[in-house]
């Protein structure tokens, strides 16, 4: 599918990802900082994901983990400086929520530092009932610097 606003164009096809124009921003942002390109590589074949492009350069992109039936996870939003206050992460989003693999999901997690307020926007809020989630972390996989 492609939708388009203004010059951008914001694909979910996944050939289309720039897999070294995503790595280069995820190595340097603060939840995947150091993240090896394999590890982004796979991380897109592994997820849906939308594309942001001006031209033929990416400057943004957001994918989901999700199992297409119930529940998705929210990660890797970005979109380039120059190109930020345009309302384009928030439009990404959106569109992502709405695609026909989402639409109808039961539940949406994300984690994030400083963006609150946007996703808050989209209807994101504090977890409901935060006791009864969990988390494993793997000392010996790939783990951001942060």
């Amino acid at each position: 599918m492609e939708w388009t606003r203004d010059s951008y164009l914001l694909v979910d096809d996944q050939a289309r990802v720039d897999v070294d124009a995503v790595h280069a921003f995820l190595t340097t942002s603060y939840w995947a900082e150091g993240v090896p390109r394999e590890v982004v590589e796979r991380s897109v074949q592994g997820s849906l994901c939308f594309s942001l492009f001006l031209g033929d350069e990416q400057v943004g992109f957001v994918r989901a983990i999700t199992d297409s039936a119930t529940f998705a996870y929210l990660c890797d939003v970005y979109v380039l400086p120059a190109h930020r206050g345009r309302g384009l992460a928030r439009w990404m989003i959106a569109s992502l929520a709405e695609h026909p693999r989402l639409r109808s999901l039961r539940r949406w997690l994300l984690a994030t530092r400083d963006a609150h307020g946007l996703y808050e926007k989209l209807g994101f809020t504090p977890l409901s009932a935060p006791e009864r989630f969990m988390e494993r972390l793997n000392r010996d996989g790939y783990r951001p610097r942060s």
